[in-house]
C-alpha cells in the first residue's frame, strides 16, 4: 500500500499531460498563425485586440506588431498578448467546428472520477485561461470545464518560476502539502517543488517525453492515481 497520503487538489499542466504535444504545436499554432493577420485586421477595434497589440508595441517598439508575433510564435515564447491574441483566434476555430481537442483517452475518465469524489481540479497553463476552457469546452468527449474549479494560466507569473505556485496558494487558499502538481516539464516541477507542492512527472510515450530522475513519474493518469492514493478512474473516453 502506498503510504504518501492522498492530495485533496490536483492541479493540471495540458500540453504533453492531459493533450497531446502534436495537437499544440501541428494544429492549434499553425490555425492560429493562418488566422492572426486577418484577426488583426477584421477586429482592429475590438478592445482585447488593441490591448493586446499595444502591449506587443510595447515589449517591441522598434518592430511592427504583426512580425513580433509571429517571430513570438517562431520561438514558441510565453508572452501575454500572443496567448491573448491565439486565444481569440481559436475561439473562432472552437465556434465554426474547424477545432476540437483530442484528449489523451486516459484524462476524461480520471477527470469525472476524481471530480465525483470530491476532487479538487485545476488548471495551470502558459495558454491563456479562455484559451484553457476552449480546449476542455470542446473536446472529443464533450464540455469538461465543469469538473474544474480555476484555470490559471500566465497572470500567476511563469511556470519555471516557484514564486508563480505561492501566487496560486495564496489565490486559492490551498496549502502547498495538499496540492499535486502533475506537468511533463521538469523545470516546473522543480519550482513548484521549491514552493512546497506535491508533484509527479507525466512521461506521455506518443510525445517522447523523457523521464527525469527527481520527480515521480507516471505514464497516465492511472498511474498518477496508483502513486498517490488517488480514486481509480473508471469509465472510458466516448
Amino acid at each position: 500500500m502506498n503510504s504518501i497520503p492522498t492530495p485533496s487538489v490536483i492541479l493540471l499542466d495540458i500540453e504533453g499531460t492531459t493533450l497531446p504535444v502534436s495537437f499544440v504545436h501541428k494544429v492549434l499554432f499553425p490555425y492560429a498563425r493562418k488566422a492572426l493577420p486577418d484577426l488583426i485586421r477584421d477586429r482592429a477595434n475590438d478592445p482585447a485586440v488593441i490591448a493586446a497589440l499595444a502591449e506587443t508595441k510595447r515589449l517591441s517598439p522598434d518592430r511592427e506588431p504583426l512580425d513580433q508575433l509571429m517571430a513570438w510564435m517562431d520561438e514558441d515564447a510565453k508572452v501575454g498578448p500572443l496567448k491573448a491574441l491565439q486565444g481569440i483566434a481559436w475561439a473562432d476555430g472552437y465556434a465554426s467546428g474547424a477545432l476540437i481537442a483530442d484528449l489523451f483517452p486516459d484524462v476524461p475518465p480520471a477527470l469525472r472520477t476524481w471530480s465525483d469524489a470530491g476532487l479538487t481540479l485545476a488548471v495551470y497553463s502558459s495558454g491563456s485561461a479562455p484559451a484553457q476552457r476552449l480546449i476542455y469546452t470542446h473536446t472529443t468527449d464533450g464540455d469538461l470545464t465543469s469538473l474544474f474549479s480555476a484555470f490559471l494560466d500566465l497572470e500567476m507569473g511563469g511556470k519555471k518560476d516557484a514564486e508563480s505556485y505561492r501566487r496560486i496558494l495564496s489565490k486559492m487558499n490551498w496549502k502547498a502539502s495538499n496540492v499535486l502538481f502533475v506537468s511533463d516539464v521538469v523545470a516546473e516541477l522543480d519550482a513548484a517543488t521549491a514552493a512546497g507542492l506535491r508533484t509527479c512527472q507525466m512521461v506521455r510515450p506518443e510525445d517522447g517525453t523523457i523521464a527525469g530522475t527527481v520527480h515521480p513519474v507516471a505514464h497516465s493518469m492511472k498511474e498518477v492515481a496508483d502513486l498517490f492514493s488517488l480514486p481509480e478512474p473508471v469509465g472510458k473516453a466516448q
